[in-house]
């Protein structure tokens, strides 16, 4: 598996080693130890997510304050741009972001770590999206950040009306959000 740390450190890229010939292809989609080694700590996940998405849609940006979610995001079907901000007020990229395409034909994979919000798009006609969390759920303390937020200014790669969630039309902007310290 080959890791690289994107612009904000702490959130790295991850592609594996396929191995394919006529017949089709392999490779591991999670080994513990190559993922610990390239994130530099110890994870351990605890549910699995997968969601089904059409074009269009965003989900995001989401985030838990309280049991905060470490996630391991890959796409198995289409396209995705996926984003990744960081809300700890204490850190030097805090408002910043990173966003890489994630899709089934390139498999690359992304950590989220703890502390960061997280969202996608979808590129393709639909897009299956599977996630790892180092936490369980838990609806009373899931957050939002608009999506659109000037102050973070993602440049998402899509052009035309998003579908939304309406928890995410309503979501604060980050100055008036609940973040991390």
């Amino acid at each position: 598996m080959k890791a690289t740390p994107l612009e904000i450190a702490e959130v790295v890229l991850l592609e594996p080693k396929v191995f394919g010939d006529e017949r089709g292809y392999f490779y591991e989609s999670f080994n513990r130890r190559g993922f610990e080694s390239a994130i530099g700590r110890s994870v351990q996940f605890v549910q699995d997510n997968h969601s089904c998405s059409a074009k269009g849609v965003l989900r995001g940006l989401h985030y838990q304050i309280k049991q905060t979610q470490g996630k391991l995001v890959r796409v198995v079907r289409g396209e995705v741009f996926d984003v990744a901000v960081d809300i700890r007020h204490s850190s030097k990229t805090f408002g910043k972001w990173v966003g890489v395409y994630l899709s089934a034909e390139n498999k690359k994979q992304l950590w989220v770590p703890e502390g960061f919000a997280h969202g996608f798009v979808v590129l393709s006609e639909t897009a299956e999206f599977l996630y790892k969390t180092t936490d369980y759920y838990a609806s009373e303390h899931e957050r939002s950040i608009r999506w659109d937020d000037p102050e973070i200014g993602i440049k998402w790669p899509f052009y035309g009306e998003v579908t939304l969630a309406s928890k995410d039309r309503t979501a604060p902007l980050l100055k008036n959000a609940e973040l991390f310290d």
